[in-house]
């Protein structure tokens, strides 16, 4: 697309895994990004330094700090989220306040923004509940059995409605599970990057019920791809799966990364948990017929790259 330098892209909350990896996709392209995000997240190994990066610390609840970061945009991705599927149902007003009504409250100012695409960042893997078919295509029901995915499709109705009333040009974006370099992994979200670091470790792992729970994995620069190409998508269609449209079960993971590590896993088997739908794989036909988009890379292609940037991670921490 056509670059104006007056203007900034506006990544909010591009401090984290997806983000940084967007952020510094748009920086290639010659362009200014604008990242608002919370302060501690300002160091990060993940943000790259960039003369055309302008880092705003604030909160996106923050009615003010948003109307600051909205000054002069010519496009808005939406990647805050501040709760896991797995933790939403412990506090979902919690939830509620600082995922939907913050967005609402973004709504709310770009209404009043002329032209000005928002991109944001659904839940494939928690909108949908469990699956009637396989792959789950977007015309799928949606019935989704934790408060993150009630939130995530609750704003997904909000932009609707915002558009309806306000023109508001918007995009859904419903990722499977992104995975790659940068995946942080102390956090308990995110299967690839916590087992691989753990084994790397030495350190067992846990797995919630018997390991059969089956996802969809999608690498994370073919994530990046789906962004650039939906912006200036001018098609009809407002939402897109983002995945693989291949399904691994949990244990099948375990074993791609003993392959890729030569190191054998310390499994420890929990509880199942109860918002677990069984099987999640996405139908990707509309964003490969709307988008002209497609996952190039293989599932042990990823695993390698992601375990060589860890450990490159390593060797620099342990210097």
């Amino acid at each position: 697309m056509a670059v104006n330098n007056t203007l900034h892209t506006l990544v909010l909350g591009g401090g984290g895994f997806i983000g940084s990896h967007l952020v510094s996709a748009l920086l290639l392209q010659g362009r200014r990004v604008r990242v608002l995000e919370r302060p501690y997240r300002k160091h990060t190994k993940l943000v790259p330094q960039h003369p055309n990066l302008e880092w705003l610390e604030g909160n996106f609840g923050n009615t003010e700090d948003v109307r600051r970061a909205l000054h002069d945009v010519d496009a808005v991705f939406h990647l805050v989220s501040t709760t896991q599927p797995q933790s939403s149902n412990d506090d979902p007003t919690f939830d509620i306040q600082s995922n939907l009504l913050a967005t609402v409250g973004l709504l709310e100012q770009m209404r009043f923004l002329k032209n000005v695409p928002l991109i944001f960042i659904s839940s494939g893997g928690t909108v949908y509940g469990k699956p009637q078919q396989i792959a789950i295509s977007e015309k799928h029901p949606t019935e989704p059995q934790c408060s993150y995915g009630i939130v995530k499709l609750t704003i997904e109705k909000y932009l609707a409605l915002y558009h309806l009333l306000y023109g508001i040009n918007y995009r859904v974006l419903r990722f499977s599970n992104p995975y790659g370099p940068g995946q942080e992994e102390n956090r308990t979200q995110g299967v690839i990057g916590t087992f691989l670091s753990r084994i790397l470790q030495g350190l067992p792992i846990e797995v919630w019920g018997d390991g059969s729970v089956v996802r969809d994995y999608v690498y994370i620069r073919d994530a990046i791809a789906a962004f650039l190409l939906v912006e200036r998508y001018q098609g009809k269609e407002r939402i897109f799966n983002i995945g693989s449209g291949s399904g691994y079960s949990v244990l099948e993971i375990i074993s791609a990364i003993e392959r890729v590590t030569g190191k054998k896993a310390d499994v420890h088997f929990s509880g199942k948990r109860e918002f677990d739908v069984p099987v999640s794989i996405l139908n990707i036909q509309r964003a490969r017929k709307e988008l002209n988009w497609q996952p190039h890379t293989m599932l042990e292609d990823g695993l390698h790259a992601t375990l060589d940037w860890m450990r490159r991670s390593y060797a620099v921490l342990q210097e």
